[in-house]
């Protein structure tokens, strides 16, 4: 397993398209791909693959998310989310 932290660079945050694009990234990968954000003393998680989950983290510009990958090709997985992540 793999973890790093990412600061969202997408102007407008983890908005619709921003998600759908990271969903279809996400699906490229064997790898279990977990986004999380600190709350408070708990973590809100989202499945990479799930639109959803990710809209729920109401990560915005600027924003700080954790991604854990784990799987045969998680390094792979690791720098290509948080690579698009991060853009701008």
């Amino acid at each position: 397993m793999k973890q790093r932290e990412v600061v969202i660079g997408h102007r407008l945050g983890l908005h619709a398209r921003v998600a759908a694009k990271l969903v279809q990234l996400s699906t490229k990968f064997k790898s279990n791909i977990v986004l999380f954000r600190a709350e408070g003393t708990a973590a809100v998680e989202a499945d990479a693959r799930s639109i959803l989950s990710i809209l729920f983290l109401s990560a915005g510009y600027g924003s700080k998310l954790g991604v854990r990958a784990e799987g045969e090709d998680e390094q792979q997985a690791l720098d290509s989310i948080c690579d698009y992540l991060a853009a701008d």
